[in-house]
C-alpha cells in the first residue's frame, strides 16, 4: 500500500506535468513548521513550483480565493498555477528560501539594514490591510469570517489549555474566564473592518531582489489593524528592542497618515491590547507545538516571549482590570521552567553523513567523539535494479522506491527515537557536537536516502545546525 507521501508525490507530479507541459525531474519535501500542510519543491526541465497538499478543503478554498483577490489588488503574493480540489493539492509560485526571519539572522550585525527592511514591509501594509479589504468576500475566510468574540475566545482558551495548564501555572478558572470576558469586550471596541493577515510574522514574509512578498495568509479575515503590526513587532525570536519597536510603530502610523479610515488616536488606544492577545495566542502555539506535539524548536521561543511579556507588564496599562490574568503573567515571569529552553541548543551541531562500508566509517575528531552508526544494508536495495543504478538516494525515483517499503520507515523511526534522546541530553549537558552516520554497501542509495530523511526530521523538530555530507557522492564530484 502506498504511503501518503507517495500519493502526494504522484498527484502533484501529474498536476505539475499538466500545468508545465514537461516531466518532473525532482520533487523534494520542504520541512514544515507549525501546520499540517505538506510542501514540496518541484522542478522540471525549465519550470519549477511549490506543490502543496492540505487535507483541509475549506482552508484550501480560502487560500486560493485570497490569493486571487490579493493578486488582483497588486499585493505581492505567490501566483497560483494550478489546483485540484478533489485531491487537496495545488501548485504555487516558488519564491525561494529567503524569509525575513532568515534575512534578519544573517544580517544581525547590520541594524540600519534591518530597520530599513522592516520599513519596506510596513510600507506595504496600507495596501494589504485597507485597500485589499475592499471587495473582499470575508464569508470565504477560514475558520471565521472575522476576528470576532469567538476567535478571541479560541485564542485565550488555547493559551489557557496549552500553556498555563501544561506549564503548571496556577489560577482560579472562573476568575480567569471573567478576565477573558473583560479583555475581549475591550478589544471589540476597536474598529475591525480591515483585512487581518492573522499570522503576519517574519517566516511568512519573503525577500526577492529587494521586493517584499507574503505567504501563508490562509487564516486571513476581517479584523483590527493593530493585530498584524503587533504580530510583526512582538515576534519572540526576532528580538526587536523596545526602541526599535517604538520607531517602527511611529513609521507605521506615518505610512497610514493619508488613509481616511485610519484614526491614530483610536489605533494607539487599542494597540497594546492586540499586542497582548497576539502574545497569548503565541504562547498557546509554543505550548501546543512544543509540549504537546514535541516540536522542540517551538519551545525555544518561550524565553524571548517571556521577556516581551515582562516588558509589557512593566510598561503598559490597558485601563481595564484583569487581576487573575495579570497574576498568571507574574507567575510565568518568575517560573523556573523557562530556564529549560534557553539558547544552549544553539551550540549543538549535528554532523550527519552517508558512507560506504567498503571505504570505512567516518571518524569523529571532535572533543567528545562517538555518536551513532546505522547500518542500512538490511534494507531493500534499489541498486539491485537496473533502472535505479544511475540514481542516488536524493533522486525522486529512489525516494519513491524506498518510501514504499514499511521496513524502511520503521528503521528511520527507530533511528530518530535514539537520536532525539541524545540531542535532548547533549543540549542539557552543553555538548557541542553529535555525529550520526548511515552506511550501506555503495554509499549511493539507502544511506543517502536515510541521511536526507533524518536531516529533514531533525530540522523540523529542533532549531539546531545540521551539517549533511554524502561521502561517496562527494568523491564522484571531485
Amino acid at each position: 500500500m502506498k504511503t501518503q507521501f507517495t500519493n502526494n508525490n504522484s498527484n502533484l507530479e501529474k498536476l505539475f506535468t499538466n500545468w508545465a507541459g514537461e516531466e518532473v525531474k525532482t520533487i523534494k519535501p520542504i520541512p514544515e513548521s507549525g501546520s499540517a500542510r505538506k510542501y514540496y519543491r518541484i522542478k522540471g526541465d525549465s519550470k519549477c513550483a511549490i506543490g502543496v497538499y492540505n487535507p483541509d478543503k475549506l482552508e484550501n478554498k480560502a487560500f486560493l480565493y485570497l490569493s486571487a483577490h490579493l493578486k488582483e489588488n497588486k499585493i505581492q503574493v505567490p501566483q497560483i498555477f494550478a489546483s485540484d480540489a478533489d485531491k487537496d493539492i495545488y501548485l504555487e509560485e516558488d519564491l525561494g528560501d529567503i524569509t525575513l526571519y532568515k534575512f534578519l539572522h544573517e544580517n544581525s550585525n547590520n541594524q540600519p539594514l534591518i530597520l530599513n527592511t522592516y520599513k519596506s514591509v510596513i510600507r506595504e501594509m496600507p495596501k494589504l490591510q485597507i485597500h485589499a479589504a475592499k471587495g473582499l468576500n470575508f464569508n470565504t475566510c477560514y475558520p471565521r469570517a472575522e476576528f470576532d468574540r469567538q476567535s478571541m475566545i479560541w485564542d485565550l482558551n488555547y493559551f489557557k489549555s496549552y500553556f498555563l495548564k501544561l506549564t503548571g501555572i496556577s489560577f482560579y478558572e472562573q476568575y480567569l474566564e471573567d478576565d477573558f470576558d473583560t479583555f475581549i469586550n475591550y478589544l471589540l471596541e476597536a474598529t475591525r473592518n480591515f483585512f487581518l493577515f492573522r499570522d503576519f510574522q517574519s517566516r511568512n514574509i519573503m525577500l526577492i531582489n529587494n521586493n517584499i512578498y507574503f505567504i501563508d495568509y490562509q487564516g486571513g479575515r476581517k479584523g483590527a489593524l493593530q493585530y498584524d503590526l503587533a504580530s510583526l513587532l512582538f515576534e519572540a525570536k526576532t528580538n526587536l528592542s523596545p526602541l526599535t519597536r517604538d520607531e517602527l510603530l511611529e513609521y507605521y502610523m506615518e505610512a497610514f497618515y493619508n488613509e481616511p479610515s485610519f484614526n491614530k488616536k483610536e489605533f494607539l488606544k487599542y494597540y497594546y491590547g492586540y499586542v497582548l492577545i497576539r502574545m497569548l495566542q503565541a504562547f498557546g502555539a509554543y505550548g501546543y507545538r512544543g509540549y504537546y506535539e514535541r516540536k522542540h524548536f517551538f519551545l525555544k521561543s518561550i524565553p524571548p516571549a517571556v521577556k516581551n511579556l515582562e516588558w509589557f507588564i512593566q510598561h503598559v496599562d490597558l485601563g481595564i482590570k484583569i487581576p487573575q490574568l495579570w497574576n498568571c503573567f507574574e507567575q510565568i515571569i518568575l517560573s523556573p521552567f523557562i530556564n529549560e529552553f534557553e539558547e544552549s541548543a544553539e551550540t549543538l551541531t549535528i554532523n550527519l553523513n552517508s558512507f560506504s562500508y567498503k571505504n570505512g566509517i567516518p571518524l569523529d575528531n571532535t572533543e567528545h567523539g562517538g555518536g551513532f552508526v546505522f547500518d542500512c544494508r538490511a534494507l531493500p536495495n534499489p541498486g539491485k535494479f537496473d533502472q535505479y543504478k544511475s540514481y542516488t538516494g536524493k533522486d525522486n525515483d529512489v525516494i519513491v522506491f524506498l518510501n514504499d517499503k514499511p521496513e524502511v520507515n520503521q528503521f528511520l523511526n527507530n533511528a530518530y527515537s535514539l537520536v532525539e534522546a541524545s540531542i535532548k541530553n547533549y543540549q542539557k549537558r552543553g555538548f557541542t557536537n553529535l555525529m550520526i552516520n548511515f552506511g550501506c554497501t555503495g554509499g549511493q542509495h539507502r544511506s543517502v536516502y536515510c541521511a536526507e530523511k533524518l536531516a529533514e526530521r531533525i530540522k523540523q523538530n529542533f532549531d539546531i545546525k545540521v551539517i549533511l555530507k554524502h561521502k561517496e557522492l562527494e568523491k564522484q564530484l571531485k
